[in-house]
């Protein structure tokens, strides 16, 4: 093996045992019956896990959070695909104009971001605050730059002029050209920003706590109240929410990738 191989490989190992012994510590705590005085934890139990699920809380708050990341990832597609495929294809110069909007996000609070929220819409005649409605609204905003890059990054990479105006000559809408036409060539930033999206939605703490608390709990909202009294049933609690959103992530994954290969047959025929 080569240094400069040898540095690389020994770069990732770092990388990854930085980026997993967290998580190991944290499900090894989340079992143990006592871990302060010694390297290893003094016992091992599952009483944390059956105190955390077996509340009533636990599948509601899972639910809820599923609730909101799916229809903050819906109304984003909705939003973002159309959006940026006219952007692309007929309003070039606008374009970094709406870049611009998508990097906005990153430099907003997220208390800033829900109090303006609550002030905006508190003079709106529609019924609007302290309801998920509102939430998946601040979602939206935050979540922007982790849907908007990855399907800009797909028409990047195909010809939209091309395969528009192919679908034009043979009498296709524009919406028939984006649906059956575009959509499936970008099918992979789609999948990569809804897979962001997911994951950044599904552990706000921040917006669901200040927009809507208690009133829709989600469920960072359940984790952080276990952390004031019980770190291991918090640590428990954080275990599932990351097996949760990784088992998520390999599911769309999964559906993504079958709905591309049948694509892909019906093609070749």
């Amino acid at each position: 093996m080569k240094r400069n191989d040898l540095w690389i490989s020994l770069i990732l190992f770092i990388f990854l045992m930085f980026m997993i012994l967290p998580l190991v510590a944290t499900a090894i705590f989340s079992v143990s019956t006592r871990w302060d005085h010694t390297i290893l934890p003094e016992g091992l139990t599952l009483k944390w896990w059956q105190a955390v699920t077996s509340r009533r809380a636990f599948g509601l708050t899972l639910r809820n959070s599923f609730t909101i990341a799916f229809w903050t990832v819906l109304c984003s597609l909705i939003l973002v695909v159309p959006t940026a495929f006219w952007a692309h294809l007929r309003v070039p110069k606008g374009k970094p104009f709406i870049e611009l909007m998508t990097i906005i996000p990153f430099g907003i609070p997220g208390v800033i971001l829900a109090l303006a929220l609550i002030r905006f819409y508190s003079n709106v005649p529609v019924r609007f605050v302290n309801t998920p409605a509102i939430l998946v609204a601040a979602c939206m905003v935050i979540s922007l730059p982790f849907m908007y890059r990855p399907v800009v990054n797909s028409l990047n990479a195909i010809d939209v002029h091309v395969l528009a105006e192919a679908g034009l000559s043979l009498g296709a809408g524009w919406g028939q050209i984006l649906f059956h036409i575009i959509v499936p060539n970008i099918m992979p930033g789609i999948v990569n920003g809804c897979l962001l999206v997911f994951s950044t939605v599904f552990a706000e703490f921040t917006l669901a706590n200040l927009l809507i608390g208690t009133r829709f709990k989600t469920f960072p909202i359940y984790l952080v109240e276990f952390t004031r009294f019980d770190g291991r049933q918090a640590s428990a609690l954080a275990v599932i929410s990351f097996c949760v959103a990784w088992l998520t992530s390999l599911l769309i994954l999964r559906v993504a990738r079958s709905r591309m290969h049948v694509e892909e047959a019906v093609g070749a025929r």
